[in-house]
């Protein structure tokens, strides 16, 4: 039975041995060359690859280890079940008889372990001839400075662990591990001595940083890169109150997160890479960044760490990915979180039956939710229930970043994750006079230009309740002409028009533009429509589900871009009789889209056809 890596060179042998994995010989550059044969790879659903040659550095790169779910499940196949097992535990320990007795018949040899898991996955401290992680020392210049898109500030670590605890009682049980951005060159940053630590808001490390500099301390912080493949999983994952990401990690791996320290900082003892300092109160530019909202996150003020040791042990393995538009690689950290968080939704969010934070859409700006009715039962048709619910939704952990929230009541048949047939279902109930609910001015995704300032933004929840009221167009309507300037309407979903419109100039312009266009269609409707999408493109916006969530989603902010046919204001409340007008037009302070240098894909073009492997597979 397979009991989980030790390290990520047990796991790269491992998938080797089982065709999961190819390595690359020819010498590549890490400035943006490595990350366009990676985003190809993804694409293409090929093995992992192992770069054994790239210039600068004397350490392999490692990319696409998660790259498809099929590998991610052999990766984990040991114990995978197990931790869908012990989450569901903790969700409802009155079914769990039921759910253990099905487990025990699918994984007998496992079932025998899981009384012990807990125990098991206790972190354990090991001298430092135990940790090979300390068996060498390098430098900042001599670690793979892999730069993904062509207006990047510098060069990123893309897949760290970054541990830190809290400076009034340090316990490692207590800390957070979570996955920050780190740039390693470029910008202000002291050359091997400084690197930029980028973290949003509501996020654990920055608790901890504001404790310590409240104390009047800086905070220690270690950073963590390779290590058994679960070890970075347990970083990305929104964990249930009170349940340690270490813990999560020896679970996951089979395997108990091993440590050692160095001074206050914690050294994870199987990782391939550890980088330990601190952060105070200085900050410096950090960024630009291509992120996986599919833009550049711009440059702004964030902490420095301060750098005190690198550990590495020997055949050390960097690994990578590349962040830009979905989905990508970490795409599947996703599907991986859903899939063993999913059953503590109800426990965590009652009444709360779904929960999809839609990829294609950049994660945070679009939540789909399913709720339940129960507050009159004798008297539904309206959502009641499901908005106190959202409210809840809107509170929850990283959900407080959503920006769009579409939540319906529970209908047989009705699941989140088959995103079109889930939007249509809520635009066939939805009245856009009674079910939209606006917060205004409030915080929002560090990630998320669609406003005019950073942390800041709205959000809007969308309700969905009772029976249908509306036949959703699958055709746009032929009997409707557009005003100047207006045009190329497409349907992009069922109920759901895009329309090339002018290119935005300022908020001012916008709202008379469309305070006439919603007027001319107050005077011919478009049956069957809505929702209307505002864009510079609608043939792109229009020609698959992915453009349209990514476009619509990232490029608007409820408060500003929200408009409609027939609009009112109720005592405050906002609404309109026919459809809902999204302006989804790219706007000036808005951060620039991702694109490819062609430059670069030609020299790739070149590479993979000198690689009879890489040939092969992309």
């Amino acid at each position: 039975m397979f009991s989980g890596y030790a390290s990520l060179k047990h796991c790269v042998e491992d998938l080797e041995k089982h065709g999961h994995l190819i390595r690359v010989k020819g010498m590549i550059s890490p400035d943006l060359d490595l990350a366009e044969v990676q985003r190809r790879a993804y694409l293409a659903g090929s093995p992992a690859l192992l770069f054994e040659n790239v210039s600068g550095t004397s350490f392999p790169v490692l990319t696409n280890l998660y790259g498809t779910k099929d590998r991610c499940r052999f990766i984990f196949r040991g114990s995978l079940e197990l931790v869908k097992l012990a989450v569901k535990m903790k969700a409802d320990p009155g079914k769990f008889a039921a759910e253990f007795s099905k487990f025990a018949m699918r994984h007998p040899m496992s079932a025998l372990k899981f009384p012990l898991t807990g125990m098991r996955s206790l972190p354990q401290r090991r001298p430092q001839k135990w940790s090979p992680v300390m068996q060498n020392q390098t430098t900042i210049a001599h670690l793979p400075q892999i730069r993904a898109w062509p207006r990047d500030g510098g060069a990123f670590i893309t897949l760290p662990q970054v541990l830190s605890c809290d400076v009034r009682k340090p316990r490692l049980m207590s800390s957070n591990l979570g996955m920050y951005r780190v740039q390693l060159s470029g910008n202000q940053y002291v050359s091997n001595q400084e690197v930029g630590l980028h973290y949003q808001i509501h996020r654990g490390l920055g608790v901890h940083h504001q404790i310590a500099l409240d104390k009047g301390k800086q905070l220690p912080v270690s950073i963590f890169v390779g290590g058994p493949p679960a070890h970075t999983l347990a970083a990305v994952m929104p964990l249930p109150e009170g349940m340690s990401e270490l813990v999560f990690a020896g679970m996951l791996a089979d395997r108990a997160f091993r440590y050692n320290k160095f001074g206050k900082n914690i050294v994870s003892a199987d990782a391939d890479f550890c980088i330990v300092g601190r952060i105070g109160r200085d900050i410096k530019p950090e960024g630009p960044f291509g992120d996986h909202l599919g833009y550049y996150s711009l440059t702004h003020d964030f902490p420095v760490m301060k750098i005190d040791k690198i550990f590495h042990r020997d055949g050390a393995i960097w690994p990578a990915t590349v962040v830009g538009r979905p989905p990508q690689e970490d795409t599947m950290f996703g599907e991986l979180i859903h899939e063993i968080a999913g059953p503590m939704i109800p426990k965590e969010l009652p009444g709360v039956r779904e929960l999809h934070a839609v990829d294609a859409a950049g994660v945070h700006p679009l939540l789909l939710a399913i709720g339940s009715e129960r507050y009159v039962p004798y008297d539904k048709g309206k959502p009641r229930e499901i908005l106190t619910q959202a409210n809840s939704i809107l509170g929850f952990n990283q959900c407080s970043l959503a920006k769009y929230l579409f939540i319906a009541e529970e209908s047989p048949g009705l699941h989140t994750h088959n995103i079109q047939d889930f939007l249509s279902h809520c635009l066939e109930r939805v009245d856009w006079a009674r079910d939209l609910h606006f917060q205004t001015r409030t915080t929002m995704d560090t990630l998320d230009y669609s406003s005019e300032g950073l942390n800041e933004g709205s959000k809007v929840v969308i309700a969905a309740a009772g029976e249908k009221k509306r036949v959703l167009a699958t055709q746009v309507p032929s009997s409707v002409t557009f005003d100047p300037g207006f045009g190329d309407p497409r349907i992009a979903t069922p109920g759901i028009l895009c329309l090339r419109a002018p290119k935005f100039k300022d908020y001012a312009s916008a709202t008379i533009e469309l305070g006439i266009l919603c007027k001319s269609l107050e005077k011919t409707p478009l049956v069957g429509v809505g929702i209307i999408v505002l864009c510079d493109d609608s043939a792109f916006t229009a020609a698959n589900l992915n453009n349209f969530l990514w476009a619509t989603f990232t490029r608007s902010n409820p408060s500003h871009d929200i408009y409609g046919v027939g609009s009112f204001t109720d005592h405050k409340h906002w609404g309109c009789t026919g459809a809902l007008v999204i302006d989804a037009r790219i706007k000036p302070h808005m951060a620039p889209p991702l694109e490819d240098d062609p430059a670069v894909q030609r020299r790739v073009d070149d590479f993979i056809q000198q690689d009879v492997l890489l040939k092969k597979y992309l």
